[in-house]
């Protein structure tokens, strides 16, 4: 499991604590399999409980609850989580201001007035 798909899952399950499974896995865009490994995992570590009740179709159905271990881990994830995200802008936020440079130069050599791809 990765920083990025724990906190999606707990924060997906904060707000919707009886999220089926498929309906889980399709809100994240992943296999049902993935979904399915990383809850059991989370369950496991103690992040989570897991419910059962019977849910409108007469099948067994599941509602978590985020534990507060899973809520403690869930605010370290976060701040790892916003940590990366932040680095990959300042990245990108780099890249972005040297491409402008590049074509500001290259329409000062070509005598451009406005770039046009």
């Amino acid at each position: 499991m990765t920083d990025e798909i724990d906190y999606r899952i707990l924060k997906l399950l904060e707000e919707k604590p009886d999220i089926s499974q498929r309906d889980m896995a399709k809100d994240l865009g992943v296999s049902l399999g993935k979904t399915n490994y990383c809850l059991k995992a989370m369950l496991e570590k103690g992040w989570i409980k897991a419910k059962n009740f019977k849910n409108s179709h007469n099948k067994i159905a599941y509602s978590y609850l985020l534990t507060p271990k899973g809520i403690e881990n869930k605010t370290k994830i976060t701040i790892r989580f916003l940590k990366r995200k932040m680095k990959e802008y300042d990245t990108l936020k780099y890249e972005i201001d040297r491409l402008q440079k590049e074509i500001s130069i290259q329409k000062e050599e070509k005598g451009v007035t406005e770039y046009d791809g």
